[in-house]
């Protein structure tokens, strides 16, 4: 007996739940810092890199610093034109190249695209990081609508399936994927029930990846920030009431800048952490959390 599979599977369009995410760093009064913080030493010379959500926050600082290492990067975004513009441009000034790829990656055409166009240019793909999310705060279980429940794991958790399925007839021996999971998959989070989990999924797919992955010497780790200062969360990712002492509820009583966090990623990229797979880094003012 034979089964027929449906290989598409439905795509869930952006929500009308946050309509200005995942918001413009252009715009943003107080510029999260993304300058790389110590001089470059050649730690990812000759390798390619793509990082997800590399236009702004989290994802521009793991791209530039990424550079300055001697990667050459490719942006991975969604549509914030200007931002992603202004990272492939810093990257030009670390001495690297970088190449520009817009799209929904909860799409898999999107993520077997980008694959394809690194290939294309570069001919090889040595780092990935899936860094791109959303989220979308609601205090009470029953407000989170079904197609927000499905975009928030289509885009976090999915887009990770899809573009390592892309990426990985071409990841060989000393590969690194890392992943971002959040500092909410260990302590949970009352107004982020669906994003938190989606995390808690991210942090098992590192695990188990890393499991199905490490005999043919691909590492896969992944790093779990605490309150960043980023886009996500002044644009509709937090409430408006909540943006006033945003990270003061941290050991060290503050949020923390992206170029805090991009060091975690270089750090599981490079040859610095070869011996480790399936572990989480934890940048996140100071938390104790299990992991």
């Amino acid at each position: 007996m034979t089964h027929e599979t449906d290989t598409k599977a439905a795509f869930i369009l952006e929500t009308k739940e946050e309509p200005r995410m995942p918001g413009h760093e252009s715009r943003m009064d107080d510029k999260p810092e993304w300058q790389p913080r110590y001089p470059g030493s050649g730690r990812l010379d000759g390798k390619v890199a793509i990082v997800t959500g590399a236009d702004s926050g989290i994802g521009r600082a793991t791209a530039i610093l990424f550079a300055r290492e001697g990667a050459k990067v490719a942006i991975a975004y969604l549509e914030e034109d200007d931002d992603a513009e202004f990272t492939a441009a810093r990257i030009a000034d670390e001495g690297s190249e970088a190449i520009l790829h817009k799209g929904d990656l909860g799409n898999p055409e999107v993520g077997r695209a980008l694959v394809e166009k690194v290939i294309d240019k570069w001919g090889q793909l040595d780092v990935l990081v899936n860094n791109a999310g959303e989220q979308h705060p609601d205090k009470d279980i029953t407000d989170i609508t079904v197609e927000q429940l499905q975009r928030t794991f289509q885009t976090n958790i999915f887009s990770m399936f899809y573009l390592v399925q892309a990426a990985r007839p071409h990841l060989k021996k000393g590969a690194a994927i890392v992943n971002c999971t959040s500092v909410t998959m260990y302590q949970g989070s009352a107004g982020l029930l669906d994003y938190s989990s989606t995390k808690g999924a991210i942090t098992a797919f590192t695990r188990s990846l890393s499991e199905n992955l490490i005999e043919d010497g691909i590492r896969v780790n992944a790093v779990a920030p605490g309150p960043i200062w980023t886009p996500l969360n002044p644009f509709g990712g937090q409430p408006p009431e909540e943006m006033d002492d945003f990270g003061e509820n941290t050991p060290m009583g503050r949020p923390g800048q992206p170029n805090e966090v991009a060091p975690a990623f270089l750090f599981l990229a490079c040859e610095d952490s070869s011996y480790m797979s399936g572990q989480v880094l934890h940048p996140n003012g100071g938390t104790v959390v299990n992991g």
